[in-house]
């Protein structure tokens, strides 16, 4: 007697199937749009601005200071729960919630950067409106525009990242994606424009960077609206106006992070806080140090946008690999140790002097490090969200790990000027660089503590 066979089960794809079925999606093509779009603005308001302000003579003091405008990204948790729960005016009604915000800072920022083009960063008066302003203090109003937009912007890419993977190998996919087209703008922004400066001016490179926001508006039409954002949109349609409202939008996802996590979670906003300190606090002296130590436009552009992108392609394959391997608390401690270790190049690199080697081999050194810490920081972050608070708590943990360094870089230029009292310019850069590499110490404490205890809490229990 015979009976009819059962279907056979579709086999599960693995490996690099796995990998090749995730890569066909079309999100994942958004995913590296919308990673570009993230990091068109972050150095036009930061580290390149630095370049431009002082090849204009300004003070290396002003330049730190105006630095601060990058404290918006760091107190996007503010205004991250409006984010999550209410959608933007008009567009929130025609794109959804996420695409809706997404489109909104998009324009904000293109906009806000053609207007830095045109004012530029000098001392002088300006006539705007029939009112004379202080130029300088217009150019950063509209570079603190920029700022804001930008953060909102990342507010809804990272929870737009989150919501739209459908697995956690998928999440992994779309972070390393984002890393990649996030880098694929620094690389424009922190080298390229320095090449376009050098030929077409300033103004014309960051009217050509506004006009790259584009790419972000492209990515945010080719996208589609999160499942888990339309039924947050539904679920939410006018409760804003009551007191649950505002509970569910702005202490709700504090109160889940900390009883989920316990008195652990403070040591993980610590940890988290000081990461990547080392980085921020002397991010805003690089492109001013490069200035200072004679490097021209065109080399540090060609170097970085050459070796310096190899070098971080490479970092970020690594973290992703050594996560693998090795587990991902081993990558986030060797992140802790890669990350400020690179800054003892810059310290070496102003003793010895411009030489296009050494520059290179620190370059190399600098950004494979940084692209693997800002990996395994991002991946670490993103694991401790929660359903239905994603925005808001990816947008404390992100304001987490950088206010504590944008709060102090502000400062960089005037450490460095007090450093330089009885010493060279140079020999007070290098000794601001390695003391930007001390302060990482703490952060790998931090990691080496959380991971013993996520150690001790899988051990199994003696009999």
């Amino acid at each position: 007697m015979t009976s009819e066979a059962a279907p056979a089960a579709e086999p599960k794809l693995k490996g690099w199937r796995l990998v090749a079925a995730n890569l066909r999606e079309p999100k994942v093509l958004v995913m590296l749009l919308l990673g570009f779009s993230s990091g068109i603005p972050i150095y036009l308001v930061g580290n390149t601005l630095g370049y431009w302000m002082r090849e204009n003579a300004i003070e290396l003091s002003t330049i730190g200071f105006l630095s601060w405008v990058g404290l918006a990204y760091s107190l996007k948790f503010l205004w991250a729960p409006l984010i999550d729960k209410l959608d933007a005016p008009v567009l929130g009604k025609w794109l959804g919630r996420r695409r809706g915000w997404m489109l909104l800072s998009q324009v904000i920022v293109a906009i806000a950067l053609f207007g830095m083009a045109n004012v530029q960063p000098q001392e002088g008066q300006l006539v705007l409106w029939a009112q004379t302003l202080d130029q300088l203090v217009v150019f950063g109003v509209l570079a603190l525009v920029v700022a804001f937009a930008s953060a909102t912007q990342d507010i809804v890419i990272d929870a737009w990242r989150i919501e739209i993977a459908s697995s956690n190998e998928q999440q992994g996919l779309l972070t390393a994606t984002s890393a990649l087209g996030y880098r694929g703008a620094l690389l424009v922004t922190d080298s390229l424009i320095l090449i376009f400066a050098a030929h077409i001016g300033w103004s014309l490179s960051y009217e050509v960077m506004a006009a790259l926001m584009g790419v972000g508006i492209l990515a945010t039409f080719l996208a589609r609206e999160p499942a888990a954002s339309v039924q947050a949109a539904a679920a939410s349609h006018g409760s804003m106006l009551s007191a649950q409202g505002i509970y569910d939008a702005i202490v709700a996802p504090f109160v889940v992070f900390f009883r989920e996590h316990g008195k652990w979670a403070l040591v993980m906003l610590l940890a988290i806080s000081l990461y990547r300190l080392p980085d921020f606090v002397l991010g805003p002296m690089a492109n001013p140090f490069y200035a200072d130590l004679g490097m021209d436009k065109e080399t540090v552009g060609a170097v970085r946008g050459s070796f310096g992108l190899l070098a971080t392609t490479l970092g970020i394959a690594a973290a992703g690999l050594c996560a693998v391997r090795f587990g991902f608390f081993t990558t986030l401690m060797a992140g802790a140790v890669l990350g400020p270790g690179s800054n003892l190049a810059f310290s070496y690199l102003a003793l010895h002097g411009a030489d296009a080697g050494v520059f290179t081999a620190v370059m190399v050194i600098d950004n494979f490090c940084s692209g693997f810490a800002g990996v395994a920081l991002i991946g670490y972050m993103s694991s401790l969200t929660s359903a239905g608070y994603t925005a808001t708590q990816y947008a404390l943990l992100s304001s987490f790990y950088a206010l504590p360094g944008k709060v102090l870089k502000g400062m960089s230029g005037w450490t460095i000027e007090q450093l330089e009292v009885g010493r060279s310019l140079l020999e007070a850069y290098s000794l601001f660089f390695a003391g930007t590499a001390l302060i990482g110490i703490p952060a790998l404490l931090l990691c080496l503590v959380l991971a013993a205890r996520r150690t001790g809490a899988r051990a199994p229990a003696v009999e």
